[in-house]
């Protein structure tokens, strides 16, 4: 017979290495073992894209300092080949880039860590920009001058027209609608505030989002009023300093200056870390060793993607419950996870709703194929172009009603809807729509519950922060699949034995009870 032992210690092993392995992150390394009670840093990546056309390039980048709200940490650059020196122009520091030859597609990079400061005082520039006077074509000035006139009525001073400025162009009047046509809204505000003789500059700030790449920058407009100021977000009409938009560039210089080159872009990589504040001084994680395993020491755009890999895991060890010890039948083993993967993209409502009109047109039109006798590959590669087709209808349709959330269904892995569509064809034509509606069921109850963990800023948080966590979970997946009892749903078979055995032991205490009497 073979022995189970080595089964158990490798399973007592995997533990006892995760175990031990988040004890030493959290009591060597000092990460918390629940988010927010630490010091919150962000970790920016700058990436900047261009093409080079085989001559000297110097590219110059602005780079953010200390402001209200965030303290400088650390800021470094990855330039293979280029010389590379941080410098002060016009009040603003930069990073310069520079080279002797380069030809063809060029990419620098630039990182910094900004710690989140709310005693943090170092001003904005409060130099008061001068007023430029620029000639408007008609018919835009008199749209300008009549929108203007209806602001000032309704304001007190600068700041208060920028406001009113703001509600007038965000109406649907014709005035708005034809000015939208001759500036984007930061740009429009801020000439607009000149020709009223109001002090204004335009700031480019970076909204901060845990997890996002390729993020560009927010267009910003800084009012005056005497020594004071206000900033503006043309877009949403907000005033004031938001806690989670970083000033990136605040002295009214270009983001990117490059000279030598073309096509030029700067996109932004983004991640939030909690780390304690003794951590966060020391820089630790800028100096990595062997033994301190953490995820912080690749590139941020990596960071970001195993954010999402590692919560697999946890939505696999609910489907290994949910399945062995619960008994709950699913279409497909993993493809709960594979779902709630995407409502944690979508949202949960949306999601579902998602996925039921999806499943539900797929099958309707796999219906029709059932009856072509098309071969197995031919069938699926059908249904594959059908979902493409179905979800395409529904963006379309969703965005034609302004319904934004809708649009999300395309975070759906399409393969897997084919083959979800397939199998329960297939299982609708051997068993009947009752066993589809079990499997499909269960399948979206389970990749609820996945999701809800997944979901939980908790399990976020302990996934990514401590990685002998994987190892628990590998040891608790291996303990369910060496279980080989009853599930629960298996239960209510016993549940005439139960009732016979009940009959059984009333009758006997009847006949008890006569023969006391």
């Amino acid at each position: 017979m073979y022995s189970r032992k080595p089964f158990y210690i490798i399973v007592a092993a995997l533990f006892l290495i995760g175990f031990a392995l988040m004890l030493q992150r959290h009591f060597v390394y000092e990460v918390p073992w629940l988010p927010g009670e630490k010091r919150q840093i962000w970790s920016i990546e700058a990436k900047v894209e261009f093409e080079a056309k085989g001559k000297p390039v110097k590219a110059s980048l602005a780079i953010p300092g200390s402001q209200p709200g965030f303290t400088l940490m650390n800021e470094s650059a990855a330039s293979p080949g280029y010389g590379l020196a941080f410098v002060e122009a016009k009040g603003g520091s930069r990073a310069e880039w520079s080279i002797r030859n380069a030809s063809g597609p060029q990419e620098l990079y630039y990182k910094v860590d900004m710690m989140h400061d709310p005693f943090a005082k170092a001003p904005l520039s409060t130099e008061i920009p001068r007023i430029a006077q620029t000639e408007v074509p008609e018919p835009y000035a008199t749209a300008m001058d009549q929108v203007l006139t209806q602001a000032k009525e309704r304001s007190a001073d600068g700041l208060t027209l920028a406001r009113e400025l703001l509600k007038e162009l965000k109406n649907s009047s014709q005035n708005a609608e034809l000015l939208a046509q001759y500036q984007s809204p930061a740009p429009l505000l801020i000439e607009m505030l000149h020709r009223a003789a109001v002090p204004a500059r335009l700031l480019q700030g970076l909204q901060l989002e845990d997890g996002r790449r390729r993020q560009p920058l927010v267009n910003l407009v800084q009012v005056y009023e005497g020594k004071e100021y206000e900033i503006f977000n043309p877009d949403t009409g907000e005033q004031g300093n938001q806690e989670q938009l970083l000033m990136w560039e605040y002295h009214s210089s270009p983001v990117l200056d490059l000279v030598g080159g073309s096509n030029s872009r700067v996109t932004f990589t983004m991640i939030e870390q909690e780390q304690p504040v003794n951590v966060a001084l020391a820089k630790k994680f800028d100096q990595p060793h062997w033994i301190n395993v953490s995820l912080y020491n690749l590139p941020l755009e990596e960071q970001a993607l195993f954010k999402g890999i590692l919560l697999v895991p946890i939505g696999v060890l609910v489907v290994v419950f949910l399945r062995i010890i619960i008994g709950i039948k699913t279409s497909g083993t993993f493809m709960p996870v594979l779902i709630a993967m995407a409502f944690i993209q979508t949202s949960l409502i949306t999601g579902l709703v998602g996925f039921l009109i999806i499943v539900g047109t797929g099958l309707i039109l796999r219906s029709y194929l059932s009856h072509l006798n098309l071969l197995l590959v031919a069938r699926i590669s059908a249904v594959i172009i059908m979902v493409i087709g179905i979800i395409g209808f529904f963006s379309i349709i969703a965005y034609q009603l302004g319904l934004t959330e809708g649009m999300k269904i395309t975070f759906f892995p399409m393969i897997i809807l084919a083959w979800t569509i397939e199998r329960m064809s297939i299982l609708w034509e051997e068993e009947g729509p009752k066993e589809v509606v079990k499997q499909g069921g269960g399948s979206l109850m389970v990749a609820v519950v996945a999701f809800l963990a997944m979901n939980s800023e908790v399990v976020r948080h302990i996934t990514f922060n401590f990685l002998g966590l994987q190892l628990i979970v590998m040891a608790v997946v291996l303990l369910l699949g060496n279980y080989t009892g009853y599930r629960l749903t298996e239960l209510k078979r016993f549940k005439p034995l139960v009732d016979e055995y009940n009959t059984d032991s009333k009758a006997d205490n009847k006949i008890e009870d006569k023969k006391h009497d």
